[in-house]
């Protein structure tokens, strides 16, 4: 069972993905836990934020909270799980479909979802963690790089959706996009499905589709360069 723990200042972003459907239904069935921990309530005296050393612009999430919430996150679990701590950051690396994969093997999942100007960069001297981005533009904050992370990852956990569902779709084969889909009706304005998606001919209809599938990643990698 893969156990999500995110420590967040905005836990109601998360409730209704978590709620509606395929994360709903991972829940429901048992086969992922999801957990919202919001960062106040591991304040004490001090705020979940404050001004940078230095000066400048912005807040900055503070060391203590943060630590406690992960302090007890971890020790909720065995020491030997296999888990990962997660950072929503600008400054990481850019999320791909292969850790999507590598985090739905896991035990445990933590993901720190950050704001402000950051997070008081000690916290990576003291843990284990990644940082992971979506891209290279600026978010209010870190929750929709989590739900993202989240999202992706449940429905890889066996069981979360059918397995012949993952084997067609973008990514799931290196770098090739899944392939043009079509239904009813067979004509719209003019614009016609395919007529090899029409023929009955399933080896035909396997062959476009491989082909039509190589095709949208070699004009994604054109577009990108």
């Amino acid at each position: 069972m893969l156990n999500i723990d995110v420590v967040t200042l905005f836990p109601e972003m998360f409730a209704p993905a978590i709620g509606l459907s395929i994360v709903g239904r991972a829940v429901e069935r048992g086969i992922v836990s999801v957990r919202l921990h919001h960062l106040l309530e591991f304040c004490e005296s001090e705020r979940a934020d404050d001004a940078p050393y230095g000066g400048g612009a912005g807040m900055v999430l503070r060391l203590e909270p943060l630590a406690r919430a992960l302090d007890a996150i971890l020790a909720a679990g065995p020491p030997s799980e296999r888990r990962s701590i997660v950072l929503t950051s600008p400054a990481g690396r850019r999320f791909a479909q292969a850790d999507a994969v590598r985090f739905a093997g896991l035990e445990r999942l933590i993901v720190v979802c950050g704001h402000y100007e950051g997070v008081d960069d000690r916290i990576r001297a003291l843990y284990s963690l990644e940082e992971i981005s979506l891209g290279d533009f600026i978010l209010t904050g870190g929750e929709i790089p989590a739900l993202a992370i989240v999202d992706a990852t449940v429905r890889l956990v066996e069981g979360a959706i059918r397995a012949e569902s993952l084997a067609s779709e973008s990514f799931s084969s290196g770098d090739e996009l899944d392939f043009p889909a079509f239904t009813r009706p067979p004509r719209f304005r003019g614009v016609e499905v395919p007529e090899v998606l029409l023929s009955g001919d399933h080896a035909k209809i396997a062959a476009w589709r491989r082909e039509e599938s190589r095709r949208r990643a070699a004009r994604r990698r054109g577009d990108s360069e």
